[in-house]
């Protein structure tokens, strides 16, 4: 009798599920000096803490990752994946985020090399309906891989790319992310300037993970 109990608790428990594997990346390129750096950081934090954020993450059961990037060969996994499915994970997940030292200094911007390193972190993911990868970034390419290669490579493996255009050195940024890195069913969202980060991470965010955006 205790065992076919036990077996009729099993099964009525709810399974976890995950609605999207979420890797999110940071540029530490030259470009980005140490303000600029906790700005991306502290943004990132502050925006899972948000509670419309919050109340998604969890609700999909969203699984995240963090990944530092600059040039050929500097790119690091620095959070590892974590699957977010009560406000303690959540919590946890942004003080990590913001106590995350910065991996490289004093480098190129290599975002073709970015998204390859990246696509490789999804066969360590929980398994989830929809993988998703964030290049947030303030510069175009300069060495390394070329993003678009990367970025149908990212399409031939079922993988979305969003980005943050960070319009910080007066160029077209958003512009050569739409044609060079997100992929077709990506999205990028623009940020004026460094200042402005927090509040496009956010919205971003809310974006990839809310019910209501699909």
């Amino acid at each position: 009798m205790k065992t076919l109990l036990s077996a009729f608790f099993l099964a009525a428990a709810p399974a976890w599920g995950c609605d999207t594997a979420l890797l999110l990346t940071i540029d530490v390129s030259n470009s980005i000096d140490p303000v600029e750096y906790r700005l991306q950081a502290d943004g990132m934090a502050d925006a899972v803490l948000d509670a419309e954020v919050s109340e998604a993450l969890i609700s999909g059961q969203v699984a995240v990752a963090v990944i530092q990037w600059s040039g050929v060969g500097r790119q690091e996994l620095s959070l590892p994946w974590r699957q977010l499915r009560s406000i303690a994970d959540v919590r946890g997940f942004a003080v990590d985020a913001r106590t995350m030292p910065r991996a490289f200094v004093q480098s190129d911007t290599a975002i073709g090399d970015a998204i390859l390193f990246a696509l490789d972190q999804f066969g360590n993911a929980p398994n989830c309906n929809r993988q998703v990868i964030d290049i947030s970034g303030d510069g175009t390419q300069n060495s390394g891989s070329d993003a678009r290669i990367a970025s149908r490579e990212a399409e031939r493996r079922g993988v979305t790319i969003n980005g943050i255009a960070i319009e910080s050195m007066g160029i077209a940024l958003t512009t050569y992310f739409s044609r060079s890195v997100i992929t077709r069913d990506g999205f990028v969202i623009t940020a004026r300037r460094h200042l402005d980060y927090p509040r496009a991470i956010r919205e971003k965010i809310l974006r990839e993970v809310s019910r209501i955006f699909g």
